[in-house]
């Protein structure tokens, strides 16, 4: 996992709750980098998996919500560094279900190295998308929160509805309907 998804999520961690809160979560977790992140280095998932378990006991919010709300913070990140990305698009059906074939791409590019989930568009209409979510790590909420604030930069807004095809999160399917 690259190393931005940590130094980001560790910068959310001490803006919501603290510098004491990310020494306590990193201190409870067994890490090989022992929490020393750059944005371009790569990472083992188990080293997020043990910070977002410690902050959720630490805060009593789920992971699945946790997530959700990392995935605003991020996409505040990709706004702000890849605007150029974003003007691509007019239409948040359209950038979404450009993720596998373009966004993706383009990330590649930045860190040749990632480990992605891939999206596989199943349906896609005007105002309605169906896409498959298949990764080995369990981060569909991640990926529904993205979602979401693609919504919100478009000025729209959309049901999402999210169904487990493998109980174990690595296999999901989004269903979208632009309202």
């Amino acid at each position: 996992m690259k190393g931005i998804v940590f130094t980001e999520f560790l910068e959310l961690v001490e803006e919501k709750f603290g510098l004491e809160m990310v020494d306590n979560i990193i201190t409870s977790s067994t890490l090989e980098s022992e929490g020393i992140y750059t944005a371009v280095g790569t990472y083992s998932f188990s080293e997020m998996l043990q910070l977002l378990t410690h902050l959720s006991e630490n805060t009593g919010i789920s992971i699945d919500n946790l997530l959700l709300v990392y995935a605003e913070h991020f996409f505040s990140v990709i706004e702000n560094s890849y605007p150029g990305l974003l003007a691509t698009y007019k239409d948040p059906i359209e950038m979404i279900s450009s993720i596998e074939n373009h966004i993706h791409v383009e990330v590649r590019k930045i860190y040749p190295d990632a480990e992605l989930p891939t999206f596989e568009v199943v349906e896609k209409t005007e105002n309605s998308l169906i896409m498959i979510y298949t990764s080995s790590r369990a981060m569909h909420h991640f990926g529904l929160g993205l979602m979401n604030k693609t919504f919100a930069h478009f000025n729209s807004t959309a049901t999402i509805d999210l169904q487990k095809i493998k109980e174990d999160g690595t296999e999901v399917r989004f269903v979208i309907h632009k309202n």
